[in-house]
């Protein structure tokens, strides 16, 4: 069946390496979209039309972020580390991973957290995260919520809710 809009070709099995990197690097708005220098992420769940919860690999180059400190209020999310040794920062420190480990975070808890590469070699990692109606993202480093909108894309506004 050919690849058209109404019936996409949805593959079997891909080599994860071989996906596209998403297009646009960050959906945050600025400033701090320019924060996320060094990240790569290849959406893999959207390959296979996962529409319940998503899945990345994600290439941060030395010094990069992963994202900014942030916390889920429906969304869960999970961290699996295949390459390098970032740094977890979440409200309890810093906590340094390396590969085989995993981190994973509730919804609903307020722990703000991302991955820092504070090395001077890539890091590579799977995240999953389901896709929960509702969901808002809370940063507490930053003035910015995130809120997820009906058409899964999120709407950034400050923490007074005006918007970017």
């Amino acid at each position: 069946m050919p690849d058209t809009d109404q019936n996409p070709v949805i593959p079997v099995a891909v080599a994860a390496a071989a996906v596209a990197p998403r297009t646009k690097p960050s959906n945050y708005p600025e400033p701090f979209a320019a924060r996320m220098a060094g990240r790569e992420k290849r959406q893999l769940g959207d390959i296979f039309g996962l529409s319940n919860f998503g899945v990345n690999l994600v290439r941060l180059a030395p010094h990069a972020v992963s994202a900014l400190r942030h916390a889920h209020t429906q969304q869960d999310e999970f961290v699996y580390i295949l390459q390098g040794h970032p740094t977890l920062h979440t409200d309890e420190g810093f906590t340094a991973l390396a590969p085989g480990m995993c981190a994973g975070f509730k919804a609903g808890t307020g722990n703000g957290h991302c991955l820092r590469n504070e090395t001077d070699a890539e890091v590579l990692y799977l995240e999953v995260g389901d896709r929960t109606p509702g969901d808002e993202g809370s940063y507490p480093d930053d003035d910015l919520k995130a809120l997820l909108m009906a058409t899964g894309q999120w709407q950034f506004v400050h923490k007074d809710g005006t918007p970017y």
